[in-house]
């Protein structure tokens, strides 16, 4: 059985659509200036793609991935503990569109034998699968457009 929380967002393919395992191969932060990136790759070929987020994000997967722990729980270990505590876990993040230049995402948990899809920005779903060493799948469709996009760019 499958919960949508919420239903797709304006804008999204609402059809099934072909995911592509990525992973996360570069963060980029530079402390003064913004925007930071990250950058997926797919697992199984070259297409590789950056994402702009914000400075907090930056820095938030980057102690996810040193594991740099802090004293009091930051806002993802807040959403991270919450899932947990409510019975839920974090089978992974979908990247779903790109629209004007901005990626959409879904976080997609599983609680009590129900899969939930739930709205979110990239950086923060990601944030949540690097703590979990949870997998990040893109949809073809996403993938193939930002990778021309990012070769373009050059």
């Amino acid at each position: 059985m499958e919960v949508v929380v919420p239903v797709a967002a304006e804008g999204q393919h609402s059809e099934p659509e072909k995911m592509v395992e990525c992973e996360l191969t570069r963060i980029v932060i530079r402390e003064h200036s913004n925007p930071q990136y990250i950058f997926l790759r797919e697992k199984s070929g070259n297409r590789v793609f950056p994402i702009v987020i914000g400075v907090s994000e930056a820095s938030e997967i980057r102690r996810k991935f040193t594991a740099t722990p802090t004293e009091r729980p930051l806002t993802h270990d807040l959403l991270r503990s919450a899932i947990h505590i409510l019975g839920g876990r974090i089978l992974r993040i979908e990247v779903v569109d790109l629209r004007e230049g901005t990626f959409f995402a879904n976080l997609i948990l599983e609680q009590d034998g129900r899969v939930l899809r739930v709205d979110c920005r990239p950086s923060d779903a990601i944030a949540l699968a690097v703590a979990e060493d949870a997998p990040v799948a893109v949809s073809e469709l996403v993938l193939e457009e930002a990778w021309r996009e990012h070769e373009q760019s050059g």
